[in-house]
Parts: C-alpha cells; sequence; structure tokens
C-alpha cells in the first residue's frame, strides 16, 4: 500500500513550510509527495526543487507552464499519479497545510480499513478538534454551503475540506474529465461520483471523517472576484449536471497522464 499525495502549489514560495514535507517525507515510506506547480511566477518550483532532493525517489513535481487553478492541478496530478503502478491510493492537501499530515494520515487509514469505501474525505464541521478560521470566512462558507447542499441532495457536512484520499479505482469517474470550474471541482467530484453510482449506493463508498485540526491561513489564492462568482458557478455546475447531463466516464478509462512536464529522478517512469 502507497498513497500518493498530491500538494497543488501557485506561488508558495514563501509560504511553503519546507521542513515539515522534508521531515514526513523521509520518515513515511508509504508515502509518495506530488507537487503540482501551477504556473508559479515566483521561485515556488526551485522551493520545491530542494524538497525534491532530500527524497528523490519519494517526491514528483509536476510542471505546468500556465496557471490554470486548482481543480486542474490537482487532476493534472490525479492523473500522473494514476499512471504509477506503485501507487493505491490518491489524495490531496492544500500547500499550506491547513490540514495536517496526522490527519491525512488517518483519514487513509480509514480508507485502507474499510474496502467498501472508494473516498474518504475531511470535515471541519465535525468533531471537537482545533478548527480555527475567521469570522467573514465562517459565515461566507454557510451560506455557500447552503447552496452545495442543495445542489448535491447527499447528507454531506463539509464538501470543500482541501483534504481528500480516493481508492485508485476511483480516479477515472472522479477525474477523466475537466472540471467546470476552477475552485468548485469538489462539489463536481461528488457529483460524479452520484451520477456514477446512485443516490443510495455512494453514500455507502463515501465517508466523512472529523479532523483534529485546520487552521485557516491568511494569504488565499480564492481571491475577492472568484469569491463574488461562486454562487454563478455552483448555478452552472448545477444546470450541466442536472439539467443537460453532459458528464459521462468510461469505466474501463485507460492509463491516464497529463500533457506537462514532470520533473523527477531518472531512474523512475515517466508520464507520457
Amino acid at each position: 500500500m502507497k498513497t500518493g499525495i498530491i500538494i497543488p502549489c501557485y506561488n508558495e514560495e514563501k509560504r511553503l513550510n519546507v521542513d515539515a514535507f522534508i521531515n514526513f517525507i523521509t520518515t513515511n515510506e508509504k508515502y509518495h509527495l506530488c507537487f503540482v506547480n501551477d504556473g508559479s511566477k515566483d521561485n515556488t518550483l526551485e522551493v520545491l526543487e530542494s524538497i525534491q532532493k532530500n527524497a528523490p525517489s519519494s517526491v514528483s513535481i509536476v510542471d505546468i507552464k500556465k496557471n490554470s487553478g486548482k481543480a486542474a492541478a490537482v487532476r493534472y496530478g490525479s492523473r500522473y499519479l494514476f499512471n504509477r503502478k506503485d501507487i493505491d491510493y490518491i489524495g490531496f492537501i492544500d500547500a499550506d497545510l491547513s490540514t495536517d499530515f496526522d490527519d491525512f494520515k488517518n483519514l487513509t487509514e480509514t480508507l485502507h480499513k474499510n474496502k467498501e469505501l472508494m473516498l474518504v474525505y475531511g470535515s471541519r464541521g465535525k468533531g471537537e478538534g482545533q478548527i480555527e478560521r475567521n469570522f467573514m470566512r465562517c459565515v461566507f462558507s454557510k451560506i455557500v454551503k447552503s447552496i452545495v447542499f442543495f445542489i448535491l441532495g447527499l447528507p454531506i457536512e463539509d464538501t470543500q475540506c482541501g483534504a481528500k484520499v480516493f481508492r485508485r479505482n476511483a480516479i477515472p469517474v472522479a477525474y477523466n474529465n475537466t472540471f467546470l470550474t476552477r475552485w468548485l471541482f469538489d462539489v463536481e467530484i461528488f457529483l460524479r461520483l452520484k451520477k456514477h453510482f446512485g443516490s443510495k449506493e455512494i453514500m455507502n463508498k463515501m465517508y466523512e471523517q472529523p479532523l483534529n485540526r485546520w487552521v485557516h491561513v491568511d494569504d488565499s489564492k480564492l481571491g475577492m472576484k472568484d469569491a463574488i462568482q461562486i454562487p454563478v458557478k455552483l448555478l452552472q455546475i448545477w444546470v450541466s449536471y442536472n439539467v443537460y447531463s453532459t458528464f459521462n466516464v468510461q469505466e474501463n478509462t485507460p492509463e491516464i497522464a497529463p500533457q506537462v512536464i514532470v520533473l523527477q529522478p531518472e531512474n523512475l517512469p515517466m508520464a507520457a
């Protein structure tokens, strides 16, 4: 069992906790870090390369030359990891480590123990852990949550938590198609799983697990312009998935690989 963790990065040069990433990957041999540099304009790529040098066989870098948004970055990372035969589980966390590695390992362990599950995702609204977020962000999140609940029609507490881990065979369902939005791809993932497995069956294949710690870090990449567009984008998602039903997936999806540069040691297999 090896778990690949995708970390989407955009202008993270000054925010990346290099020591934390190095300490984790050099002491956890069952994990593989896949950093996706999403067209950063600063020295993020150089920082990622410095992390890779400390554990060259356990760190890969997917370098996207043009900024495409978090949705595309996570999708590229998932497609790359799916193309590796040594990865059993594929998940993602935020570059600022607002969800820490201990919580992510707990999510992975839950998925590993329950063979019926295809997805385990963190929840910031459950449990009694250390959950810190500013007041306005909290109010805005509750409004968005109400809209999302209407769109999904599923009893999910927190769709937008940036910590999720998938069983390998769920990747073609969740990531085969491009996403409609740059930031609300989590909602699209749940809709894809729902449409593929059905409303009743999908809740038996997913588990929402309370986080012990989550801290909002300032300097979010979600700007005001993006935030005010969220209701419109959610409406777009609802129309596309529920009215036009444009989403489709092939169960036997062939090997998937991103058309981007992958920086990794020469002894590892390159993605096509």
